[in-house]
């Protein structure tokens, strides 16, 4: 099964609780780890590349496929402020707030998720900022 498509577009990713960290790596969809990334309305959250301020969340939204970070938006880093995925939401412990992963906002809060560049190339994502 193959994939095109990809998100290209400059991302904003002014946030001042989350430091902004250069970043590239890639993942193979054809892996059992990553493989229900092949299938709309699923996501992975993917900490082995030391990637982002928690984390990636990488998300199927049908129609492409968005990365975010894994750490609450509108929280300063703590213990409570890595998102919890489930589904197609993000909650943030430390204050309940529910993100949407197919467009990163939660109603009532100032920032969005921070998104990073996804690009595909057949089974192949890759996320970088």
């Amino acid at each position: 099964m193959g994939f095109s498509g990809c998100n290209k577009d400059k991302v904003n990713n002014n946030n001042p609780y989350l430091a902004n960290y250069n970043f590239s790596f890639q993942i193979n969809l054809n892996l059992p780890l990553y493989s229900n990334l092949q299938f709309a309305g699923n996501s992975v959250k993917v900490d082995e590349f030391g990637a982002g301020n928690r984390g990636v969340i990488i998300f199927n939204s049908g129609s492409g496929f968005y990365a975010f970070d894994g750490a609450c938006p509108n929280q300063a880093l703590s213990s409570c402020s890595t998102l919890i995925v489930s589904g197609s939401t993000a909650t943030c412990p430390c204050d309940d707030a529910i993100y949407s992963l197919f467009n990163g906002q939660a109603p009532g809060k100032e920032y969005p998720l921070k998104q990073y560049r996804t690009e595909v190339n057949g089974t192949t994502i890759i996320v970088s900022n």
